[in-house]
């Protein structure tokens, strides 16, 4: 059976079709011949000779993406311009930025944001460091940290291809809790380094969420940081599924009528 069609397989296709009305229909038939699912579409660029169009097609697979891609540019009356990825395009230069609260437009917004004025609010966290909470990002920003060691299903990809997901994750934290959160993706697998490196870092958040750190290190890791920091440290993969399973059964137990102490648990796979 072949895999279900999504948008993680998905590609955005410009293609010039002439003025043949069927044109546009032969070219949707042989798309949907070759394994995708016409999502959607636009006209990009009218004109009198052709039109260019963008079609959002979805696939299962990489190889139907291709398959995809090589039959647009093969249907007569057509002529494909682009074919992109839109897992790739979406993920190009990175997934979060770095924006500002307040606006520098003028030297007077400056000389406080920045020297000299900011001089003032360091004094003060100095003399008094609890103030770092108030006056800096530290109270709402969490550092999401990784050694690539077991991400999603993938397993050990290393610290690079781990950004992505670190990525992913700290846009869930500020779109769906308006939490900021910054990816940190360790080279290293020592539980020591890892440790010294989180706190080292640690001024300058308010959290940390370790991510994707394989077992049995990441209950050292988190257990040692817990005890170092004064902040709070949560290992997302331990924790995190913990609390969505836990969240399933009582609901469940909700639905049924039934009490959580009376049930039979069991685990498969």
């Amino acid at each position: 059976m072949p895999p279900t069609p999504s948008a993680q397989f998905s590609l955005d296709l410009r293609v010039e079709l002439g003025r043949d009305p069927d044109s546009l229909a032969r070219l949707t038939a042989a798309l949907e011949e070759a394994g995708g699912v016409v999502a959607g579409g636009e006209v990009v660029e009218p004109g009198d000779a052709a039109t260019v169009r963008s079609l959002i097609v979805q696939a299962g697979d990489r190889p139907t993406m291709e398959a995809v891609a090589r039959t647009a540019g093969a249907v007569d009356g057509a002529t494909l311009l682009e074919a992109l990825d839109r897992t790739l395009e979406l993920h190009r230069g990175g997934k979060i930025y770095t924006g500002l609260v307040t606006a520098l437009d003028t030297r007077d917004d400056l000389s406080m944001a920045y020297t000299p004025g900011v001089a003032r609010v360091c004094l003060d966290i100095a003399a008094e460091p609890e103030l770092a909470r108030e006056f800096t990002i530290r109270s709402n920003t969490v550092a999401v940290v990784s050694d690539g060691s077991a991400v999603l299903g993938l397993g050990d990809i290393g610290p690079y291809a781990a950004m992505p997901v670190m990525e992913g994750k700290c846009m869930l934290f500020k779109e769906f809790a308006g939490i900021n959160a910054f990816p940190i993706c360790l080279d290293s697998k020592d539980p020591d380094e890892i440790v010294a490196a989180v706190r080292l870092m640690a001024p300058t958040f308010g959290g940390i969420n370790l991510e994707d750190i394989s077992s049995p290190r990441c209950f050292e890791i988190e257990a040692r940081l817990q005890q170092a920091l004064d902040v709070p440290v949560f290992h997302d993969d331990q924790h995190g599924t913990a609390i969505v399973v836990l969240a399933a059964l009582l609901n469940a137990c909700r639905l049924t009528g039934r009490r959580l102490e009376d049930l039979r648990a069991v685990m498969v796979g």
